[in-house]
């Protein structure tokens, strides 16, 4: 598989896994299966990946907007995406946690991609400084989250 498709499949499976796989399923309409097969590895599943309108329904749910990002960055592009959502899910410390563990995943599985071949290229080293920004953005929503609690 390239690396195109690869990096296609590890953002949705990042979608997925941001909304819930459950609350996936309920919003997209599609079973567990179907849904894992959009990111499966598995050469019998590398001529799938998922709808975009599917997309369109899990990223409104989603806290970042994975596959939409993914695929402008592949076009040399970048997504912004805004703090002030109208769909934004007030949150807490826990959803801060989950979304820094996240996050966290997400910039790791950037950094082994970036390395693979000894080179860490300008495409690879965006891609690096925006899950770096991202993260950032987490740690400052979780410090705020413990200042408002520790008010409390």
């Amino acid at each position: 598989m390239n690396g195109f498709n690869d990096y296609l499949r590890k953002h949705t499976e990042a979608l997925v896994k941001d909304v819930g796989i459950e609350n996936a399923c309920t919003l997209s309409g599609k079973s567990k299966a179907t849904l894992g097969r959009y990111y499966s590895d598995a050469p019998e599943h590398a001529d799938r990946f998922m709808p975009i309108d599917t997309v369109a329904k899990l990223e409104e749910a989603a806290r970042y907007p994975h596959v939409t990002s993914a695929l402008a960055e592949i076009s040399g592009h970048t997504v912004n995406a805004n703090e002030d959502r109208r769909n934004a899910p007030p949150g807490g410390v826990n959803a801060d946690v989950i979304a820094l563990a996240q996050r966290f995943a997400m910039l790791m599985s950037e950094y082994q991609q970036a390395i693979e071949d000894g080179i860490i290229t300008m495409n690879e080293a965006k891609r690096l400084l925006r899950e770096t920004l991202a993260l950032q953005q987490v740690l400052v929503d979780m410090k705020l989250h413990l200042e408002e609690e520790a008010e409390n």
